[in-house]
């Protein structure tokens, strides 16, 4: 039997970002990091579980075992060897909950990468663990189901991610410099990619055609009409616009003076952001 592991006794401070998946044609594929981030501290604590959560989702999170950084945390706890004897969790969300810009993704990599943060080397799954890039993406998938939000919000940037014979692999792409994104999120909740790769990362002018798709965007149409027509609408006046991930968000990629076209056509009571791109992706620091 192999050794369990140590763990540290200090808190990790823990930062993940936004995410937005398939940006079109990109199915399950592409996912884009936002500079909208939830942040956390953990610590191991010497017996029981403390979660404590504030901002988005604060009503609705469970605060047990079924929180989902938690079960991430047991989860990547498993693969290093052990549980610790304790745990306490800390969480400022700002990632609007079922809305399409990778709320659960940042869950589950913010506990992954503060597991990982917490184990001591010296044990022969703890340092495979470190020094393995693909580890953290492998034990995110599985929690998942696919590797297009947790790529984007593990590496930042714009990700194109896909599962091989041996995983999940994901390769990031820097984003055109001029890329700004704008979010637009509704009030309600929703539980030619290669050009597109291309417009995000050198051509941002070709995003309106490159972000055209017929895959999965009219299939969800009937269930977000607000959303569909806002796109439609977007589109129609030359504005590249997807639906982010699932839905209902909207993500525009205005270039140009376009922003004041997203922001005229913004439907009443939708909540405009503009967020940047993450360009480091998810972080875990210890403190102390």
């Amino acid at each position: 039997m192999s050794a369990p592991p140590r763990f540290r006794r200090g808190a990790v401070a823990v930062r993940v970002p936004a995410t937005s998946a398939n940006l079109g044609p990109g199915y399950d594929t592409l996912g884009l990091a936002l500079g909208l981030h939830d942040d956390l501290a953990v610590r191991v604590a010497d017996a029981g579980l403390l979660v404590d959560v504030v901002g988005e989702g604060a009503e609705e999170v469970p605060r047990d075992e079924r929180h989902l950084v938690v079960r991430a945390m047991r989860a990547a706890f498993a693969a290093l060897g052990g549980q610790p004897p304790g745990l306490e969790l800390v969480s400022e969300n700002r990632v609007p909950h079922s809305r399409g810009l990778g709320s659960s993704a940042a869950a589950i990599v913010a506990g992954v990468l503060a597991a990982r943060a917490l184990v001591v080397p010296g044990t022969a799954a703890v340092d495979a663990a470190l020094a393995d890039d693909g580890w953290a993406l492998r034990v995110a998938t599985a929690l998942e189901g696919h590797p297009d939000n947790v790529a984007a919000c593990l590496l930042g940037g714009l990700t194109v991610a896909w599962t091989g014979p041996t995983g999940p692999v994901a390769v990031r792409l820097e984003p055109h410099a001029g890329l700004e994104p704008v979010v637009l999120v509704p009030t309600t909740t929703a539980s030619t990619a290669e050009v597109l790769v291309h417009a995000l990362t050198a051509r941002p002018e070709l995003a309106l055609p490159a972000t055209e798709d017929r895959l999965h965007q009219p299939y969800r149409a009937p269930a977000m009409p607000a959303t569909a027509a806002l796109v439609a609408a977007l589109r129609a006046e030359g504005v590249a616009a997807v639906v982010s991930g699932a839905g209902p968000t909207v993500l525009a990629l205005p270039v140009g003076g376009q922003t004041a076209t997203v922001e005229r056509l913004r439907p009443a009571g939708w909540t405009l952001l503009r967020p940047g791109v993450d360009a480091r992706g998810g972080t875990a620091t210890p403190r102390g």
